[in-house]
C-alpha cells in the first residue's frame, strides 16, 4: 500500500509508554479477566470493564484521562497510523457530504501501550482496537498489528489500514446517528437480538472501510497488487466463527457480535466494489 504519500493527521495523541493515569481503577489482571469473560459471553468487554471501574470508583471519565503527545509520531508505526487516519479524513470529508449530506467531523486517534483510559472506561491492549462514541476517539495499541501477523497470519499494510478504517467506520456510523439508535434498542431486546444488532453495526463498519479504500485508490492510486487479498484474509481471520472455533472448539452463532468470516469478507468487498455508503446499510439488508 502506498501510504507514505498520504497526509498525516494532526488528530493523533500518543500515550505510548505513559501507562494508566489517575488513581484507583482496575488492575491489568482484572481487566484481562473481564475481557475474556465478555468475549465468551458475547458481551462487549468495554461495557464490563467500564462498569467495574465505576463500581470501584476508578472510572471518572474525562477527568482522569491523561494527555499524551499531540501530532504525528516520529516512529514508522506511529507515522503509518497517522497517515491512514489523515487519508480517512480526506476521503470522508468528500464522500460523507456527497453521499449522505452530512459534514464530516474527524475523530481523534489515541495510541497507547498496555492500558489507558477512554471516555468509555478503561482500555487494555488485550481488548484490541475500539472506537468510543462518548469521546469520538479511536484507541489502539499498535502491537495489535504484530498480533495480526503472528497469531492470525493476516499481516500487511493494507490489512492494518483496514483495521483502522473499520474503527473510523464506527465513527461514520456515529455521525449518521446509527450508534445511538442501536445502543438504545439493545437495552430493549434480548441478549441474542442485541448481539444481532452488534453484528449489523460491525459488518457496516467493515463495508465502510471498503468504501474508504475504494475512494482512496481512485484518488491516490494507493492500492498495490495483493493489498485487497491482505484485507480479505484479515477479515476472514477475525470472524466470530473462526475465533470461537479456535478458542473453544465450537461455534455459537447466537453469541456472534462481529459476524462470521464469510460475512466480514463479503461486506468489506461490497464497500470496495461499490464505494457507496448506501450499499453498506446492513440494517435493511435481507441477507447479512
Amino acid at each position: 500500500m502506498r501510504w507514505q504519500d498520504f497526509r498525516t493527521s494532526s488528530n493523533v495523541e500518543d500515550r505510548r509508554g505513559m501507562g494508566m493515569a489517575g488513581g484507583g481503577g482496575l488492575g491489568i489482571g482484572a481487566m484481562v479477566i473481564l475481557g475474556l469473560v465478555g468475549w465468551a459471553l458475547g458481551i462487549d468487554p468495554r461495557i464490563l470493564i467500564g462498569g467495574a471501574e465505576m463500581m470501584t470508583g476508578g472510572g471518572s471519565g474525562y477527568q482522569q484521562q491523561q494527555q499524551g503527545r499531540q501530532g504525528a509520531p516520529q516512529d514508522e508505526a506511529g507515522r503509518f497510523a497517522a497517515a491512514i487516519l489523515g487519508n480517512t479524513e480526506d476521503v470522508w470529508n468528500t464522500v460523507l457530504p456527497q453521499q449522505a449530506n452530512r459534514q464530516y467531523q474527524a475523530p481523534k486517534l489515541v495510541l497507547f501501550s498496555g492500558q489507558t483510559r477512554s471516555g468509555c472506561g478503561g482500555a487494555q491492549s488485550a481488548m484490541g482496537p475500539f472506537y468510543c462514541p462518548l469521546d469520538q476517539t479511536v484507541y489502539i495499541d499498535l502491537s495489535f498489528f504484530e498480533e495480526m501477523k503472528s497469531r492470525f497470519r493476516a499481516g500487511g499494510d493494507f490489512a492494518y489500514a483496514y483495521v483502522l478504517a473499520h474503527e473510523v467506520g464506527h465513527h461514520v456510523e456515529n455521525q449518521l446517528g446509527i450508534l445511538p439508535r442501536v445502543q438504545e434498542r439493545q437495552q430493549q431486546v434480548s441478549k441474542a437480538e442485541g448481539n444481532q444488532l452488534s453484528v449489523r453495526v460491525e459488518l457496516m463498519a467493515d463495508c465502510l472501510a471498503g468504501v474508504w479504500a475504494h475512494h482512496s485508490d481512485q484518488r491516490w492510486k494507493s492500492l498495490e497488487q495483493g493489498d485487497i487479498e491482505e484485507a480479505i484474509r484479515a477479515a476472514e481471520a477475525i470472524g466470530d466463527d473462526r475465533l470461537q472455533k479456535q478458542s473453544q472448539g465450537r461455534v455459537v452463532p447466537d453469541s456472534f457480535t462481529h459476524g462470521s468470516s464469510e460475512q466480514r469478507m463479503r461486506w468489506l468487498t461490497t464497500g470496495l466494489k461499490t464505494g457507496q455508503v448506501q450499499a453498506c446499510d446492513t440494517f435493511r439488508a435481507s441477507r447479512l
